[in-house]
């Protein structure tokens, strides 16, 4: 049996991931989120490679913005194909900011920049403009009392050969984003020859638009299993 291991991104934790995980528990399917720090880019991966210690068999690792980039640089057996939602995949040698930055930002995206404690938080009027404009009040008011803030030192570490080049993988281009450009997932799902599924949704379909990106889960899942 396939299971699924989800990565949250930047000003997010593991209860993103929560409208997806109920109805893949209902099919039978074991979904696990890891608990990423958010401390640097190193941290990251070695947090997801350890939650990939603890499943067995094979697993379908899909990841949210950010966490892009972190499914990628693991480097485990058991991952047999990859989702990216609204996603960064940097290449091999470049980093997290060379894919944010690609583009001109979005009018209203966020300015973003490091606290004193070199933490980047995501400002709170920004969730309603530019991570969840399609977000309930409700919603919207759980994402902001939960933002994990990102360390600058997450998003400037070259990326190393990224496992997309060696596993199958689908990606979810958010066509309404405000926070990563369209047009760059676009050109990094190109390039990736991933499954390509473009939807009109916003930064945060995992949890505006769980249905769609279920979808394109159990599409991964069932290509995984054949394997």
């Amino acid at each position: 049996m396939v299971s699924v291991v989800f990565a949250h991104g930047a000003w997010a934790d593991g209860s993103s991931w929560s409208k997806l995980i109920g109805p893949l528990s209902a099919e039978g399917i074991t979904a696990v989120a890891a608990p990423l720090p958010l401390t640097s880019f190193h941290d990251d991966v070695a947090a997801l490679e350890r939650t990939l210690e603890r499943i067995s068999g094979p697993v379908v690792l899909a990841g949210h913005a950010y966490a892009g980039a972190v499914i990628s640089a693991v480097r485990n057996d058991k991952v047999k194909a990859l989702v990216y939602v609204a996603a960064l995949a940097p290449d091999e040698g470049e980093t997290v900011a060379d894919m944010f930055y690609r583009t001109e930002p979005h009018p209203q995206a966020p300015k973003l920049a490091p606290d004193q404690h070199g933490l980047i938080y995501l400002p709170d009027e920004a969730f309603s403009a530019a991570f969840a404009q399609n977000a309930s009040l409700a919603e919207l008011s759980v994402l902001r009392a939960v933002q994990r803030p990102i360390s600058g030192a997450c998003i400037g570490v070259p990326m190393p050969r990224p496992l997309w080049k060696d596993r199958p993988a689908w990606f979810l281009v958010a066509e309404q984003d405000r926070m990563i450009a369209p047009d760059s997932q676009h050109f990094m799902a190109g390039r990736m020859k991933a499954h390509l599924r473009a939807y009109p949704v916003d930064h945060t379909p995992i949890v505006t638009a769980p249905g769609t990106v279920l979808s394109v889960m159990l599409e991964a899942i069932a290509e995984a299993a054949k394997s």
